[in-house]
């Protein structure tokens, strides 16, 4: 594979990575509206006169998802001409492509008309679907799969609803964790891991409800997580890409846990409600890696069953003698 497409997959997963922080940025500041109610331009302004923090931030995080949104338009194409071939190659590229616009109108609409805290909240969710695909991308560029034998890899069927299923969960905390933030339910509760500890009250209002319900997902997928890893741990020992993986994901869960946890302690501390978000970005790469692993093991295991069928159909035949 040609070194400048490598090299151009492996600055367009960071660059996708800085426009998820870059998003996660500009609501901890509350900065969104720090160009005014002007996209794409500043307070209607090519180059920006009356310089604040806030348009700082919000200037500088559109600046650079216009860069990457270029990067992965040009990373899709390329991509689909070099390793079209490979099965995943055009749902990625378009994937990547479609999200990252659609965050971007979702952002620009936000910015001109406004939108309700839960739309918002599907901003940050949207950029990580993009991410993902341009990860996988990346991946595939680097004939990850090859090295971990992807083509001979076979997850039973237990795995393989463990691993659609806390995906698909996963993307439910991360809503709810956006949904904290943009409705500024950060910090209503200021005790961890309960709202006020010592009291098994329930929520009081909706600030709490959210609150509270994020954190009940969020120990619900590290506790899931951890079982997936414990049954990888178990059975999986042979293969490394499953072994390694799960007890990288629960590394991951484990560090967003207590960085959510730090968020609340430290009042809202800047870096690691950065770190927070980081956190659940990496994961979800993690876990959308393994569902590609478990859409080849599904390819797999039919080519070893049809392979089967046809040893057995071999052998039943009966084999004809000579007449002496």
């Amino acid at each position: 594979m040609q070194r400048s497409l490598k090299w151009l997959a492996v600055l367009t997963s960071i660059g996708m990575l800085l426009v998820l922080l870059g998003g996660a940025l500009v609501t901890k500041t509350e900065s969104g509206m720090g160009c005014g109610k002007s996209w794409p331009l500043c307070n209607g302004e090519l180059v920006p006169t009356d310089i604040t923090p806030e348009l700082i931030i919000e200037l500088a995080h559109r600046l650079v998802s216009g860069a990457i949104g270029f990067m992965v338009l040009i990373l899709s194409i390329w991509t689909w001409r070099k390793i079209g071939h490979i099965r995943e190659t055009k749902f990625l590229a378009l994937t990547s492509l479609f999200f990252l616009i659609l965050q971007a109108l979702i952002g620009a609409a936000a910015v001109v008309w406004g939108q309700s805290d839960f739309v918002l909240a599907l901003h940050f969710g949207i950029s990580l679907i993009s991410f993902a695909a341009v990860l996988l991308l990346t991946l595939l560029i680097f004939e990850v799969d090859k090295k971990f034998a992807a083509e001979k890899l076979i997850i039973d069927k237990r795995m393989r609803k463990h691993i659609i299923g806390v995906s698909l969960y996963s993307y439910a905390v991360v809503y709810t964790g956006a949904l904290v933030r943009h409705v500024n339910a950060s910090l209503v509760c200021r005790d961890w891991p309960l709202c006020i500890n010592g009291s098994f009250a329930l929520p009081a209002n909706m600030y709490e409800w959210v609150q509270m319900g994020h954190r009940a997902a969020a120990g619900l997928i590290f506790i899931w997580i951890g079982y997936i890893t414990y049954l990888a741990i178990k059975h999986y020992k042979d293969q490394k890409v499953i072994y390694w993986g799960w007890i990288i994901s629960f590394i991951l869960v484990s560090l967003q846990v207590a960085a959510g946890a730090l968020v609340v302690l430290t009042r809202l501390n800047l870096y690691i409600a950065l770190a927070h978000a980081f956190f659940i970005s990496c994961l979800f790469g993690v876990l959308s890696y393994f569902i590609l692993l478990s859409s080849r093991s599904r390819k797999n295991e039919l080519a070893v069953s049809v392979m089967e069928k046809e040893k057995n159909d071999e052998s039943a035949i009966p084999s004809i003698t000579s007449i002496p």
